[in-house]
């Protein structure tokens, strides 16, 4: 048997994000570095691939983006 979580929306409201991230809506904002994107309309959404790359980061022992090691390099 095989059970997959399919998240259902790329982007997420402050308490949806917050929630994601298993953080409570309060701190949310003050611990995640992640900004919002501003949309046309003025709401702010949380982009799901950012949040993983955030808490991936936090991990110890996480590996480095290639990006980040290119810029360590460079």
């Amino acid at each position: 048997m095989l059970s997959l979580q399919v998240q259902p929306y790329r982007m997420l409201k402050k308490s949806d994000a917050a929630a994601y991230c298993g953080l409570p809506a309060a701190r949310f904002e003050m611990l995640c570095p992640v900004p919002a994107v501003a949309y046309p309309d003025g709401s702010r959404l949380w982009d799901v691939r950012d949040l993983d790359s955030w808490v991936d980061s936090l991990k110890t022992g996480a590996a480095d983006s290639d990006d980040a090691i290119l810029e360590k390099l460079g």
